[in-house]
């Protein structure tokens, strides 16, 4: 059986807490590793690394810096298939699917190429009399990264790629149930010059995010995760002087108006709810049609596509989703299931039992539809976090809006129209942090800035996009006088521009 451990100081180190977790194979039911759970002393071994390498790091110029990018993002395109295939293994995703997944963390890695421009100050020359001043933007030291199982490569690059890139050193903890891809990452930022202890990954559970939220050298934390998990986090992170960004749950719409194109919502809705088998921060979950005439055609075209949603395992390249990534998730996901049911929502197409010929203890759900589901229901309320999308009729554009607008969660939303003015207007109008128009899964590409608002974030800035250089960074402004320019005596008052 394969044993997974930590990689710190630029090298694989076994585990020495006595404590693991089963890594298990979602296809089968089958447990394929075990992967060690950090210790207290093992986080803190994690972190003398990075603190003792750092200085050197910050002081390397970032001309340097991104030459390690250029040459990472060159590996990460070399070894594409390779780690495709060991996120697929662990989470379940297609390989199709799991290349997605590696190439968005790649593009932020990309966007970092250009650190150099990126990092600059600002110069005020004559800022008063024979005074200059300027503004650089340094380091915060070590930070660190605690990422979800849904995304084990994206959402790990999405922390480390801009926080080493500024000149820290890292710390990540990503999910101990798919853990191998991470620490691959890891090895490929050694091959690609990356100094030994600049990025350190450590796997573990609530004693190792408790043991970094805790650590006085850890100087600002990255979360992504459920809701109550990153209230926690960034109160905890708050309280013990770090900065923090915490990104937790949504529950995303799509409002289909009269007048759009209903294939090409169709298509939209089967890509957006059912890919990843729905396990996305920002797959679409709850489609919002204006009318019921709207909403009769919708429900008459998504049914047969759902009905023949191709499920297999990751080794099918035909599959159009494969499993949940645990036996958890899955009773999950069929729990709330039969939660709407029992709470009146209409089951049009039912998942619930699906089963696959060899693959028969694996953790499949089918494409789930349920109708009529109303505001006051569990399953609108709460993120399901699997292949299951409701629908909730709305008899006009402002009750279609009043819906993701008192939602808890505020992540993504978007809406189908070929009406310019309702677009503009619902663009101008709902709190929700990414929107799209025409658009399912609005997730900004690596120049913007992701982030969600309401419950679904924690924090000022967001990730990657400029938001990134500013959170991993400090600014420090200097005002300058020399000699020549300073009058004899002291001054007693204020300094101003007079």
């Amino acid at each position: 059986m394969r044993e997974i451990g930590h990689f710190i100081g630029g090298k694989h180190v076994a585990g020495t807490s006595g404590r693991s977790s089963k890594v298990y194979n979602p296809a089968t039911g089958e447990m394929q590793a075990t992967v060690a759970l950090a210790s207290v002393e093992e986080i803190r071994a994690a972190v003398e690394n990075a603190k003792a390498a750092q200085p050197k790091w910050a002081a390397t110029n970032p001309q340097r810096r991104a030459r390690v990018f250029f040459k990472f993002v060159e590996l990460l395109n070399k070894n594409m298939d390779e780690l495709a295939t060991l996120l697929s293994k662990e989470h379940g995703k297609t390989v199709e699917d799991s290349k997605g997944d590696v190439l968005r963390g790649l593009e932020v890695c990309e966007f970092v190429c250009g650190i150099p421009h990126l990092q600059k100050g600002e110069f005020t020359e004559g800022a008063g009399p024979a005074i200059d001043m300027y503004s650089i933007r340094q380091p915060v030291g070590v930070g660190a990264g605690i990422t979800p199982f849904n995304f084990p490569a994206m959402i790990p690059m999405w922390m480390f790629a801009p926080a080493i890139a500024c000149g820290n050193a890292f710390i990540l903890k990503p999910s101990e149930r798919d853990p191998s891809v991470p620490l691959r990452l890891a090895e490929l930022m050694i091959e690609a010059g990356l100094p030994a202890g600049i990025l350190n990954v450590v796997n573990g559970d609530k004693a190792a995010v408790d043991a970094i939220l805790t650590d006085p050298d850890i100087a600002a934390v990255s979360f992504v995760g459920s809701t109550p998990i990153a209230r926690y986090v960034y109160g905890t992170a708050a309280m013990n002087g770090k900065r923090a960004q915490c990104f937790g749950g949504a529950k995303n719409h799509m409002i289909i108006m009269p007048d759009a194109d209903m294939d090409q919502a169709v298509n939209a809705l089967m890509g957006a709810g059912y890919g990843s088998a729905g396990e996305r921060c920002m797959a679409v979950s709850v489609a919002v049609p204006v009318g019921e005439d709207t909403a009769n055609r919708l429900v008459e075209k998504l049914v047969p596509k759902i009905e023949s949603l191709r499920i297999g395992p990751y080794t099918d390249d035909k599959a159009d989703l494969g499993p949940l990534v645990t036996k958890d998730a899955y009773n999950r996901v069929n729990g709330l299931i039969d939660r709407g049911v029992e709470e009146g929502a209409k089951l049009v197409v039912d998942g619930r039992g699906f089963k696959l010929q060899g693959y028969e203890d694996g953790y499949f759900v089918g494409g789930t539809l349920f109708d009529h589901v109303k505001p006051e229901m569990d399953i609108y309320k709460t993120e399901i976090f699997g292949p299951v999308l409701s629908v909730v009729r709305a008899k006009n554009y402002e009750e279609a809006l009043d819906l993701p607008m008192k939602h808890e969660y505020g992540n993504g939303v978007a809406i189908y129209t070929r009406d310019g003015d309702a677009a503009r207007d619902f663009a101008s109008r709902i709190n929700i942090g990414m929107i799209g128009v025409n658009v399912p899964i609005p997730v900004p590409l690596a120049y913007h800035s992701f982030g969600g608002w309401k419950a679904s974030s924690f924090g000022d800035l967001n990730q990657h996009g400029t938001d990134s250089i500013k959170f991993w960074t400090r600014t420090k402004t200097i005002t300058a006088r020399w000699p020549s320019g300073i009058k004899d005596g002291a001054e007693f008052v204020m300094p101003t521009m007079k």
